[in-house]
This record gives structure tokens, sequence and C-alpha cells, in this order.
């Protein structure tokens, strides 16, 4: 039986490099899977065995909740142009908030964002690759993000923001809490 990595190659790491999307799957012990496709300027590799994403303000808050209750995180990372290949990271993760003392200066690796509300540390324990001929070719045309999400979440203000995350962002779609206030 093939040995199954357990870090990422050099090759793993800039063909995650040069995706513009990735997929993120958690799951509490009960309840719903969350599964969020993520973009933009959102992730770093900071070394084979772990890698960390800012995670940006959205309508809910379903990661940080199950993290809470179980650190399983898994990632997927798909070409949608070129040869075909996906590679899957799983891991246990955990959540950093802007209150936490990680914060400064896991967030500095990222450019500065409106709406930032957790970094996501995944220490990987299991790299899976299969061809991924299965998924249709696409033609990148851009990110949304930057026209649409980061503005909006500036024109708000971080005050506004706050409000936001009270009202949308404080429970999960099971009625979990997320921990984004520590209150």
């Amino acid at each position: 039986m093939a040995k199954k990595p357990t870090e990422l190659r050099a090759s793993f790491i800039r063909f995650i490099e040069a995706q513009h999307m990735f997929f993120v799957a958690t799951a509490a012990p009960t309840g719903r899977v969350n599964l969020s496709p993520k973009g933009m300027d959102s992730l770093k590799v900071l070394s084979p065995g772990r890698l960390v994403w800012l995670n940006l303000s959205g309508s809910g808050n379903e990661t940080a909740a199950h993290i809470l209750e179980s650190d399983r995180m898994t990632l997927m990372f798909c070409a949608f142009e070129g040869m075909a290949k996906i590679i899957r990271v799983y891991g246990q993760a955990k959540t950093i908030h802007p209150r936490d003392d990680a914060w400064e200066e896991l967030a500095g690796l990222f450019p500065a964002m409106a709406g930032a509300r957790q970094i996501f540390d995944l220490t990987i324990d299991l790299v899976q690759v299969s061809c991924g001929t299965g998924v249709p070719l696409f033609d990148y045309q851009g990110q949304r993000g930057p026209e649409e999400l980061e503005p909006f979440y500036a024109k708000m203000g971080p005050d506004r923001v706050m409000v936001y995350w009270r009202r949308k962002n404080q429970t999960s779609v099971d009625g979990r809490p997320t921990g984004i206030f520590d209150d």
C-alpha cells in the first residue's frame, strides 16, 4: 500500500499557491456539514505541515462554530485550468480571533481586508492527491471580493461590522455558538 503524505511537498505547495480558490469543510459531532468556497489572497502555507487562512465576514460563521466542538478541517484545492489535479489537506485547526495574541503576527501575513474576523491555523496530518479529471475547465476572470466584499465591510466601518457580527455571526445554522465574542 502506498504511503500517504502527512506534509505538503514542494510541488503541492506550488499547486496550492497557483489556485484562485479553495474549499473548506468542517463539521461538529452532530448537525450539518459545512462546505464553503474561499478566494482572494486569504491562504498562506507557513510550512509543509501548517497553513493559515484568513476568514472574512459573511452571512454565516459555520467554520468557527464547528472548530469550537471538533478541530477537524479539510481543505480542497482543485485545478479548473491546466492539468487536472485535486489536493485535499486534512488536519486539526484552531481559531485565532482579533482579540487573541497570535492575531497580529498572523494577520500581518495577509493584505489588510475590512471584515476580517478569524484566522484558521491548520496543522496538517494527511495530504491526499487525486486526478481531478471529472472537474470541468473554467477561464479565470478575476476575484469578486476586492470589488464587492471588502468594500462592503470597509464602508460599514469597524463598529458597524461588530453590530453585523452580533446579528449574523454569533451562532451557526444549527444554533451552535461561534466564539466570535469573548462574552
